[in-house]
């Protein structure tokens, strides 16, 4: 039997607020896609849109009119990202490890793109910007090692997952082409400052946190010795995984 056939994706974690209706609308568009486009085209498609983000976050601190573009740029992402494993379902052409690895490469490329775009603009601090980015790698980095060793993938974290964080951030855009500064004890701060700080603690500790909670859970089903007499053979070892399915990956 061939590795491919032996492959078995890890179990998906999604619970975002807008969820089910995105499931739906996937559902609806899917058999509506042109059979010339493919799951691919799509990858490909989400890819351009964040780099189109960066490119018009760069250019909107001389033109901020162009936060709304940014907008545009955050739907075709949206479209590409997320319709591309539904077609590929739907379709019954699945490559779930190639789509894996390649969507993910694609996130992370993705939010180069559009933290570079924002340290650009001089709408975000540089260094806001790169402490956000590297807080975004950790989870990303946490949440791909907790795929591999305990089977579960993440995709959103509570009711926020990435259409929520698109949602959110092009509610922002939007604030920020009117305000682009807000007043914080007694002194100006640039919107996304405050913001990019606060969202780079935010990720910086739920990956700290899973990171504990993974690595206690996994040291328990595979590294401590239990007590004498007690979780021992077959029944033992399934207790074991049982305990990292339940432990490592309730964390949220």
């Amino acid at each position: 039997m061939s590795e491919t056939t032996t492959f078995r994706p890890a179990e998906r974690h999604l619970a975002g607020l807008t969820a089910r209706a995105e499931k739906r609308a996937l559902l609806w568009i899917a058999p509506r896609v042109p059979g010339r486009v493919t799951s691919d085209h799509l990858t490909l498609l989400g890819l351009a849109g964040m780099a189109a983000c960066g490119a018009l976050y760069a250019a909107s601190g001389q033109h901020p009119w162009l936060l709304l573009l940014v907008n545009v740029g955050l739907a075709v992402n949206w479209l590409g990202d997320s319709l591309d494993g539904t077609l590929a379902r739907y379709r019954h052409v699945e490559r779930p490890r190639f789509g894996f690895y390649v969507d993910h490469l694609v996130d992370a490329f993705g939010a180069l793109f559009v933290l570079g775009g924002l340290a650009l603009s001089g709408l975000m601090s540089p260094l806001v910007a790169a402490g956000f980015l590297v807080a975004y790698y950790l989870l990303a980095i946490e949440t791909y090692l907790a795929t591999y060793a305990i089977g579960r993938f993440k995709i959103s974290w509570g009711p926020v997952g990435g259409t929520e964080l698109r949602i959110l951030l092009a509610t922002v855009n939007a604030f920020v082409l009117f305000r682009p500064r807000v007043v914080v004890g007694g002194d100006a701060w640039l919107v996304f400052d405050v913001l990019g700080a606060l969202a780079a603690g935010a990720l910086a500790t739920l990956a700290f946190v899973a990171g504990i909670r993974g690595t206690r859970a996994l040291a328990r089903a595979e590294g401590w010795a239990p007590p004498l007499g007690t979780d021992r053979g077959p029944a033992g070892s399934a207790r074991r995984v049982a305990l990292v399915e339940g432990e490592a990956l309730s964390l949220v």
